[in-house]
């Protein structure tokens, strides 16, 4: 399974998911590009997409892409709180849906 994390993910996250194939936005060279653009880049060589972001899926219309989108809900971005959720994301990522949001974490009220 090919996992690519956000620009806004901590890159040393990778390194926690060595079971899967992970790179990082920044890996690829994408660094700075649109949410949209970048789906569109990353579901041709991915199959999950994690991210922090919690409005990508307002901006973007999900169903569209042939990718999986992970949202990880986390106190920040820091290694410390996103290497928290690693068993969740681990045993989340084989089960995400192409085209739709597979939440990890605590989802605020």
């Amino acid at each position: 399974m090919k996992v690519l994390l956000d620009e806004c993910v901590d890159t040393r996250l990778a390194a926690l998911l060595s079971a899967f194939d992970t790179r990082t936005v920044h890996d690829k060279g994408w660094s700075g590009i649109t949410n949209g653009k970048l789906l569109i880049l990353a579901q041709a060589e991915f199959d999950v997409f994690v991210t922090v972001d919690r409005n990508l899926s307002f901006q973007q219309n999900l169903p569209k892409f042939s990718i999986a989108v992970v949202l990880l809900h986390a106190s920040s971005n820091r290694i410390g709180d996103l290497a928290a959720l690693v068993p969740e994301l681990a045993a989340a990522l084989p089960n995400a849906k192409r085209g739709a949001v597979t939440h990890v974490g605590i989802k605020p009220a």
